[in-house]
């Protein structure tokens, strides 16, 4: 496979453009919107590569934002999905066997889980498990964590994107049409700080139905002793403890955080992954609080709703089902997690040798570049950093061949070769003598 070499704009990718400027807001399927200068529109991918409508190539570190751990269009993935297709591709109402399997394997490999729901998206899971907390504790108020993402509900963008940081715990609405009153029932403590947690806690605790953390966010991992005590916290003031595994379940490795960290929550949401790059997530945990959404509660106390049009999608199911038999194979986790420590340690040496003042940070296969000079514990130590630094740098490996988003974590999967670790090495000498001429 040829080295990554980008090309100047074809008429074919500036017409999609003229399209996609008239009729999408900002050009854009979500709220990321690359430069004009570095924008691309994907045509197709294979392995650990894929292509734009104009022929270039791309390491792709972006990976699906986590989902494509196996990479783009793996045989047994794709043998999958299409033999559920050709039996179904969905249905509404009614069970479907393949998600009665998938299920099965979820409930014997994610550690927490007693029980499963299924749900499409990991917003969509998040905000179940919420939902879920405060029927079965009969609070109102979720805490989470300064910087921490769990989705784009109203619930969830509180505090995800502080200009600046501090006046816990009051949580700052992140985006307009959010109502006031839905933001009041979110707490905010920082990341990887007992101490204010536990203060915060003290004093709220008849409120809080339950805690929201992730294992690693973002970028920063959570300290050893971090998610022992929330789960510590938790347990003292009979608050539950939800994980957020949407990113790192089956990510960090095949238990997820959960056995990454040897913590037990009594729920955990799971997505990206889950799905094998389709629309599914889920809920995973204690029998007695996922129990609450049976159908056959309903008009009884406690019932509590959970509905989607594509809950269980077979195809979805089929592709998980395909993706978790590749993840099981030994070694498979081993080799993933040595090559972002191959690629980081390597690039490390690559900035080093150009005066970069940046920093690579990892946890397991997720990875980054950042301007600051140690590793980052919570959202205060990300704003001090060099944020237009990190982005510039980033726009210019993007140009060097890197499918990166600019200032995001990447991901690293389970296809990626020496070639991409030697090409994307190339590409980083290459961009930082960019850099430092800028």
């Amino acid at each position: 496979m040829s080295s990554p070499a980008i090309r100047p704009d074809s008429s074919t990718q500036q017409n999609l453009f003229k399209i996609a400027d008239r009729v999408l807001p900002g050009s854009g399927l979500g709220s990321y919107s690359l430069a004009r200068d570095i924008r691309l529109i994907y045509s197709h991918g294979k392995g650990s590569r894929m292509w734009d409508v104009d022929g270039n190539e791309y390491i792709d570190y972006v990976g699906g934002a986590g989902a494509l751990i196996l990479g783009h269009c793996h045989p047994s993935v794709v043998e999958a999905a299409k033999a559920q297709f050709e039996r179904g591709s969905h249905m509404f109402g009614s069970l479907n066997d393949t998600a009665i399997h998938l299920a099965e394997r979820l409930v014997q490999d994610i550690p927490c889980a007693e029980k499963i729901a299924y749900a499409t998206t990991g917003s969509e899971a998040t905000a179940y498990a919420m939902r879920l907390a405060r029927a079965f504790t009969g609070r109102d108020k979720i805490l989470k964590f300064e910087g921490a993402y769990h989705g784009n509900h109203d619930y969830a963008i509180v505090s995800t994107f502080p200009k600046q940081t501090g006046d816990y715990p009051q949580g700052k609405a992140d985006s307009y049409g959010q109502p006031q009153a839905t933001v009041s029932t979110m707490l905010v403590c920082p990341y990887n700080d007992l101490d204010t947690l536990r203060k915060v806690v003290a004093e709220h605790h008849a409120e809080i139905a339950a805690i929201i953390a992730e294992a690693v966010q973002r970028i920063i991992p959570a300290d050893a002793e971090f998610l022992q005590g929330i789960r510590e916290i938790c347990d003292e003031y009979d608050i539950l403890f939800v994980l957020d595994e949407v990113v790192t379940g089956f990510r960090l490795g095949y238990g997820g955080a959960q056995q990454w960290y040897d913590v037990e929550p009594d729920l955990s949401t799971h997505g990206k992954v889950i799905g094998g790059g389709g629309p599914l997530s889920c809920i995973a945990g204690r029998a007695d609080i996922i129990g609450l959404s049976d159908p056959n509660l309903k008009g009884q106390a406690g019932y509590t709703y959970l509905n989607g049009t594509l809950h269980g999608n077979p195809v979805a199911a089929a592709a998980t089902m395909a993706m978790l038999d590749e993840l099981s194979k030994p070694g498979v986790y081993d080799r993933m997690n040595d090559f972002a420590y191959d690629l980081c340690r390597e690039s490390q040496k690559v900035l080093d040798q150009h005066r970069i003042p940046a920093i690579t940070q990892h946890t397991g296969s997720l990875w980054q570049i950042l301007f600051m000079d140690k590793p980052p514990r919570n959202q205060a130590d990300m704003l001090a950093s060099d944020q237009v630094a990190m982005r510039r740098l980033d726009a210019l490996l993007m140009k060097q061949g890197q499918y990166v988003l600019p200032g995001v974590r990447r991901f690293v999967s389970t296809v990626h070769t020496t070639e991409d670790l030697e090409d994307s090495l190339r590409g980083l000498d290459t961009a930082c003598r960019m850099f430092n001429k800028l």
